[in-house]
């Protein structure tokens, strides 16, 4: 796992390196990314993660500063909070393996949490239940399934139509460790252990 910058962002998927969609108001002019990701890493660090494996990328995780994303004002349910981190979107190269997406977004709760934040923030989508199902195979989101969120503590902010924004205070989060297993891999087994556990 690695952090998504501008040295690393040719390892990301290929649709992925020059997309400012986040970056752009609705009828502005484009963003330069790469001014854009200079600006953000200087005030804030990387903006996302990347799961490598063997030299191979499983997905893509964006996110940073809501006010650094300002297509979210645009949004239904917008605009996010001024003092959160948001979600933007996430490229899952294999959808057989959405280990490596889950890995991802509790890698970018615990990075806002330790960075002094007090939530983090995404924008989800309520699904039927057959659309459900089919949205659990989608390797690009940039509006993410309701029910997905919502198993990881996001709560509804607000909503308009189908569009929700969800939020997850962090500050009582606290890390949890075992001998030998890396704070990432603890948060993702207590994650599986509490969705086994839940009522189905």
């Amino acid at each position: 796992m690695g952090h998504l910058t501008a040295a690393s962002i040719d390892d990301a998927p290929g649709c992925c390196v020059g997309c400012t969609w986040w970056q752009t108001r609705s009828g502005s002019r484009a963003v330069d990314k790469a001014r854009w990701a200079d600006a953000v890493e200087e005030r804030f660090g990387t903006w996302g993660k990347l799961y490598v494996d063997g030299g191979r990328t499983l997905c893509l995780l964006q996110y940073g500063p809501a006010d650094t994303f300002p297509h979210a004002r645009d949004l239904p349910a917008g605009p996010p909070g001024d003092d959160a981190v948001l979600i933007t979107c996430a490229f899952l190269v294999d959808p057989s393996s959405p280990w490596a997406l889950q890995s991802l977004l509790l890698a970018a709760i615990g990075e806002t949490r330790d960075a002094g934040r007090p939530a983090i923030e995404a924008f989800a989508y309520r699904y039927d239940e057959g659309e459900a199902y089919a949205a659990r195979f989608l390797q690009h989101r940039t509006v993410f399934p309701r029910a997905f969120l919502s198993d990881l503590g996001f709560r509804t902010v607000r909503a308009q139509g189908r569009v929700e924004l969800m939020r997850l205070d962090v500050r009582g989060i606290v890390p949890v460790e075992e001998p030998g297993e890396g704070l990432v891999a603890a948060a993702l087994r207590l994650w599986q252990e509490r969705r086994a556990a839940a009522p189905a």
